[in-house]
């Protein structure tokens, strides 16, 4: 059934006007006045609508009683992610989406190829953003998860290391009182293993660098602010392939699928 992003309150009953995007979506996939559909705004659960009028600019359906499924895994975790460049970092958001992250953080670091500042950041950040209402209404997600601006990694690693002996460093445990922040690092002794076998029951960080890593003195500054470095194996993997290897190793032992 076909489910669409409805930014706005939604209520058991209502007849509600369709915005522009859903209608030509809408149009695209052929639906007719009578089909079945599923929106969410998401606040949380979903409901099943029927379309009830459909013409060239308008559209409007009817919402049934509200369903509170839910498909988020059972722990939450930040992507930090080093800005990739060309169409790299639209397919990791897409796919990061579908393996159950709760929020994206772009970071420009020494080593991205893409540098973005201004209205050209903003302009990214709300097409990652509509990526990611995009890949919740295909894969099931009825909570959405928010795309942060675009941060330079020093100044968001430094603003972050309030409680850093809390979370961890490259030589103690992954979690302390129950904060946890990982970086993946080629360079890194401890490995996969050395993550926890159960779910954090606190809000987790993974952090990746673009293409080439993280440059030593952007790690140094992560482990100073309570990272700790992991490695996965002997293989050095591409920025868009580490990031999905490890949420969907994290998915597999955590309970995420």
């Amino acid at each position: 059934m076909p489910r669409f992003f409805i930014d706005a309150p939604l209520h058991a009953g209502a007849l509600l006007d369709l915005p522009q995007t859903v209608v030509r979506h809408v149009q695209v996939l052929r639906l007719k006045a009578g089909d079945s559909l599923t929106l969410f705004n998401g606040m949380g659960g979903e409901y099943p609508a029927v379309l009830t009028t459909l013409e060239k600019r308008h559209a409007t359906a009817q919402l049934g009683e509200h369903n509170p499924r839910e498909a988020e895994p059972p722990y939450r975790i930040t992507l930090a992610q080093g800005i990739a460049g060309g169409d790299k970092m639209d397919w990791l958001i897409e796919k990061a989406i579908e393996l159950g992250v709760t929020q994206i953080q772009p970071l420009a670091t020494e080593r991205s190829v893409i540098r973005l500042d201004g209205e050209r950041a903003a302009k990214r950040v709300a097409h990652w953003q509509a990526l990611v209402q995009a890949a919740c209404e295909q894969c099931g997600r009825n909570r959405v998860p928010r795309v942060m601006p675009i941060q330079p990694i020093t100044r968001w690693l430094n603003d972050r290391d309030a409680g850093q002996d809390e979370a961890g460093n490259a030589d103690g445990d992954v979690i302390k009182s129950g904060v946890w922040r990982v970086l993946l690092s080629p360079r890194a002794d401890s490995g996969f293993d050395s993550l926890p076998q159960e779910a954090p029951s606190h809000a987790g960080v993974l952090l990746f660098g673009p293409e080439g890593g993280l440059a030593p003195q952007e790690e140094a500054l992560a482990r100073d602010a309570g990272f700790t470095a992991i490695r996965l194996g002997e293989r050095i993997l591409r920025t868009e392939t580490a990031g999905i290897a490890v949420l969907a190793a994290l998915a597999a032992r955590w309970g995420g699928w």
